[in-house]
């Protein structure tokens, strides 16, 4: 039986997954759909009504290097997050390995990001979040932040990322979490989520996120 908790993110990922398919069969598609809740609001001028996507709330992390971390940090830029903790059991070797593929191609590009979460600040401290990235070979902190905050903006951001975390004394590792990986746009919009667990599904990361970075590119050259 599905654990209750990761039921509407599986639903979430469903979605994507047969969005995913769609576009993959349909080679003319250029951009990646936007996921999660939308608004349509009139315009006062009488124009095209607009289109309001939801975006992810104002944040404010610590990384590993003890360096304040906002939204703000991540502006304009392509962002990969995950939700992990350093003494995990479980699947966050494989999630990070396959996180590790994407660093790797993208770890060049100053307009690419990564932000790993942890899920246990009480024990993932400073140091052992620097440790952490330094055995897993990270090498450019700035790009690859590995960030902690108390539990409640922790799990708020899990849900605003549509993946699933919570303390649970009966999971391995006493929390319970999945391997979705979100990628976010330069306006905190999600643009894709992907089964960190599964190397097709992170191809497909690798094969979107190049339509992702020249969308924003576009964006930031018109007047």
């Amino acid at each position: 039986m599905i654990h209750p908790f990761f039921r509407r993110v599986l639903l979430a990922l469903s979605g994507t997954l047969l969005l995913a398919s769609c576009s993959d069969n349909k080679q003319q598609a250029t951009t990646l759909p936007y996921i999660g809740e939308h608004d349509v609001r009139a315009r006062t001028d009488g124009g095209p009504a607009d289109t309001i996507y939801a975006t992810i709330p104002r944040f404010t992390l610590t990384n590993q290097e003890g360096k304040t971390v906002t939204d703000s940090t991540l502006a304009g830029k392509v962002y990969v997050t995950d939700f992990f903790f350093a003494t995990c059991p479980s699947i966050c070797p494989k999630m990070q390995s396959e996180m590790l593929r994407v660093y790797e191609k993208y770890k060049n590009n100053p307009r690419v990001a990564f932000l790993s979460h942890t899920i246990d600040p009480a024990h993932d401290s400073i140091p052992v979040l620097r440790d952490y990235a330094e055995r897993l070979g990270v090498t450019n902190a700035s790009q690859w932040q590995f960030v902690t905050a108390p539990h409640d903006t922790i799990f708020a951001l899990a849900r605003a990322y549509m993946t699933g975390a919570e303390a649970d004394k009966k999971a391995a590792g006493g929390f319970a979490h999945n391997g979705t990986f979100a990628l976010v746009d330069g306006q905190r919009h999600v643009r894709g989520l992907y089964d960190g667990m599964n190397p097709q599904e992170v191809d497909r990361l690798l094969r979107e996120m190049p339509l992702l970075l020249a969308e924003e590119s576009a964006k930031q050259s018109k007047p």
